[in-house]
């Protein structure tokens, strides 16, 4: 058989395994402008952003040829889930965008959305939470989201702003007992 007769059988013999799904992945190799795809939709403001990047955290074997950095410290040295208001998984999506857009060289270009997404993201875990606590946990994300703007990281969070937070709290279930 001639060499361009075998090249061609040998080329539409990979398509079809890969086709099929019998070759290994790593031979379809992801490109920058596809990670850059799936990096960007998610670290979205929405929270189907949000969902989607969750889903993808909860397979992440799915995404290894994407070789993203799932590293986190979640809310550095803030606490994680200052008065009982869940904040780690916000923190840990932050850290994805984070380090995943540096590790791209495109950092600065994209925080200022990141740190966005992270409000957006602290606002829907305190909407979830009762009315009556919701204000505390408001303030709290508002000085997370500040933080992060500010300094780069929420491990900026000072004790009395956990304080004042907890008096807000505390004072509003007061309040909802003696209705």
């Amino acid at each position: 058989m001639s060499r361009r007769l075998v090249t061609l059988l040998a080329s539409g013999t990979f398509a079809l395994l890969v086709a099929l799904g019998v070759a290994s992945p790593a031979f379809a190799a992801v490109s920058r402008e596809q990670k850059l795809s799936v990096l960007y939709s998610w670290t979205q403001t929405s929270a189907t952003s949000y969902n989607a990047w969750n889903a993808g955290r909860l397979n992440k074997a799915a995404w290894s040829e994407y070789a993203f950095d799932w590293s986190t410290d979640y809310c550095s040295s803030s606490p994680d889930n200052p008065l009982g208001f869940n904040f780690a998984l916000s923190c840990y999506r932050h850290d994805f965008g984070y380090r995943n857009y540096k590790a791209m060289g495109l950092f600065s270009a994209n925080k200022s959305r990141l740190d966005s997404a992270f409000y957006a993201d602290l606002k829907r875990v305190c909407a979830t939470y009762s009315y009556v606590v919701q204000p505390a946990c408001y303030s709290l994300a508002w000085t997370y989201y500040e933080a992060v703007t500010v300094f780069g990281s929420v491990s900026a969070v000072q004790q009395s702003d956990i304080d004042h937070a907890a008096r807000m709290k505390a004072d509003a279930e007061r309040r909802a007992a003696l209705r």
